[in-house]
């Protein structure tokens, strides 16, 4: 199958992240099968997935969804995807999912799971304690024993026993989804005009809506006609874009970016869902083999608390690597963690003489004009000075 055709079927399964049809798709072809929302920014799929069910990303509402309900539980300075995931639960939007699965991320996220599980009492609700010092030697050890607690949990609610079998085997399809994932990564990186950041976008957040198998289809087919395509480079801004980890920005504005005269050539979107730099380990204790690959082979996150590298030398790290001209900070608005990260990304940006413009944005834009704008006057103020 031609990339286009790909690019058109994963578009129209992330389009509305508030409908869920590809789940219902997968329900119809899986009689009593169960499906699990995994909250962003990492949440073990595989855990979910070798237990049979389906892992579904839920990143919130987007901008086709209306907060009518949920701002009645939330502070008015919430981040918007907290709302916005509380809104479909409460419109009935979310009764094709059977549990969820959260992490204490954020404050907000962490209150997110109690709210949940409160107004929702007939749905599964897990939630994942990450190590907040992945410096001691005991993060693994305690990793681990979270990871069997959360399996545990899930073996009680389905009656049946979760192996080692069957975890490894997920683990290798999430492997295999990632790695390719990280291959069409490469291709943007050395040709963007080959494959623009919403192209690549909507082909990662296919797979937070299907299965890892369907995923690595579509993926393969991807990565094996992309350097077909004929198109020629264009006079462009060079950057790397950082701070959407968690709330996912809507797809005219990664548009919007890119019309505005930018080559995107790496970004933090959907961080969770390729959280791992390195294949996790297939042999051995595969409980223990997540868990160190979340200590040693995971990219860095403003969520992620690990002292042993500085805040702001991934992001330099990157710029360097890919020869980016400068960095767009595009951050959620009200995001403690992305907000709190961006003096220090500044200062060390000025420091080494890397330009960058800050954004602000939220999952329910429509109007991307103002942020355009920006972004030409940003572009033209580089590429003509």
């Amino acid at each position: 199958m031609a990339i286009e055709a790909i690019l058109e079927q994963c578009r129209a399964l992330v389009e509305d992240p508030s409908s869920f049809e590809a789940v219902d798709r997968w329900k119809a072809a899986h009689p009593g099968g169960r499906a699990v929302g995994c909250f962003p920014v990492y949440s073990p799929a595989e855990l979910v997935h070798a237990a049979g069910m389906l892992p579904v990303g839920v990143f919130g509402g987007g901008n086709e969804i209306e907060i009518a309900h949920a701002d009645s539980r939330f502070q008015s300075f919430i981040c918007s995807i907290i709302k916005s995931t509380l809104e479909l639960g409460l419109t009935g939007r979310m009764k094709i999912l059977d549990g969820m699965l959260f992490q204490n991320i954020c404050d907000p996220a962490r209150n997110l799971a109690s709210i949940f599980k409160r107004n929702f009492p007939d749905m599964f609700i897990e939630y994942l304690h990450l190590p907040q010092n992945l410096g001691s030697p005991r993060g693994i050890e305690y990793l681990a024993a979270e990871y069997r607690r959360v399996l545990r949990a899930l073996e009680g609610w389905t009656g049946q026993p979760i192996t080692d079998a069957a975890l490894r085997a997920s683990i290798g399809w999430y492997n295999r989804t990632r790695a390719l994932v990280r291959a069409l990564y490469q291709v943007r990186a050395e040709a963007p005009q080959l494959l623009s950041t919403v192209e690549l976008y909507t082909l990662s957040r296919a797979g937070v809506l299907v299965g890892p198998e369907a995923h690595a289809q579509l993926l393969e087919g991807a990565l094996a006609t992309v350097w077909d395509r004929v198109v020629k480079p264009k006079d462009r801004l060079r950057v790397v874009l950082e701070g959407s980890f968690c709330e996912q920005p809507p797809l005219g504005l990664i548009e919007g970016i890119e019309e505005a005269g930018c080559y995107i050539l790496d970004d933090d979107f959907l961080l969770g869902w390729r959280w791992f730099s390195q294949d996790v380990e297939v042999d051995g204790d595969p409980v223990a083999a997540l868990a160190r690959g979340y200590a040693d082979r995971s990219v860095y996150s403003a969520v992620k608390h690990d002292l042993r590298e500085p805040k702001a030398k991934h992001l330099l790290d990157k710029v360097r690597t890919l020869k980016a001209d400068a960095v767009i900070i595009l951050a959620p608005k009200f995001c403690e963690p992305a907000l709190f990260d961006y003096p220090l990304y500044r200062k060390a940006l000025e420091e080494a003489g890397i330009l960058h413009l800050f954004l602000e944005f939220e999952e329910k834009m429509w109007i991307f004009d103002r942020a355009r704008t920006e972004v030409e006057t940003f572009v033209e103020s580089m590429l003509f000075d």
